[in-house]
């Protein structure tokens, strides 16, 4: 089993920064990729950032250029450094780890998940 914990996140103001970060343990053989994302009320929970193994990262249009997400292996753990910061960048950010073909043992069951941090961004 994988153990996900995120940590930072809280207030900012338009235009300022956070970091998020999110640290794996447990089986940590069992993970691939890893992301964050981020669900506000009413909406759909919605991919922020990804990132493989290897360091190649996609990202949600709308913080392209704003947020970056990085990966250290040694140490099972991926970041998010989100600066400036918009009120629509407010919601609850999770953190994701997908599980290796030899580790899904529940059909359907093919992610580990955080239980979220609060990020809310005032203007």
């Amino acid at each position: 089993q994988v153990q996900l914990v995120e940590s930072g996140g809280g207030l900012a103001q338009t235009g300022g920064s956070l970091g998020l970060s999110c640290a794996a343990s447990g089986d940590t053989r069992c993970i691939s990729a890893m992301g964050w994302y981020r669900q506000a009320p009413g909406k759909e929970r919605e991919l922020v950032a990804g990132i493989t193994k290897s360091g190649s990262a996609d990202y949600l249009d709308s913080v392209k250029g704003r947020f970056t997400i990085s990966r250290d292996n040694a140490k099972n753990t991926i970041f998010l450094q989100m600066n400036s910061l918009k009120p629509e960048d407010t919601a609850v950010y999770y953190c994701r780890a997908d599980r290796i073909l030899a580790c899904i043992v529940t059909p359907g069951e093919y992610y580990y998940w955080g239980q979220g941090t609060q990020v809310t961004v005032s203007s």
